[in-house]
């Protein structure tokens, strides 16, 4: 059964995919190669964001769907 994909194991392979694209020691077909899955990673990121940040906003919204906003205070 294939492990399902998360948002940390995708930006773990971002960091990985720059760190190799920014040594330059790729041949030039496999940095393509990376550059390609580094852009699917990156929307995959993007998608979850986006969906997190909509799950969020519901969370947020009163019995009368009024969303307010609040300041994020971190602990």
């Amino acid at each position: 059964m294939a492990k399902k994909r998360t948002f940390e194991s995708a930006m773990e392979e971002l960091e990985e995919i720059v760190r190799e694209l920014e040594s330059g020691s790729l041949p030039l077909e496999e940095a393509i190669k990376k550059f390609e899955a580094g852009m699917n990673c990156s929307k995959f990121c993007t998608q979850k964001l986006d969906e997190t940040e909509k799950k969020i906003t519901i969370l947020m919204a009163d019995v009368h769907g009024n969303i307010t906003e609040e300041a994020f205070e971190s602990e």
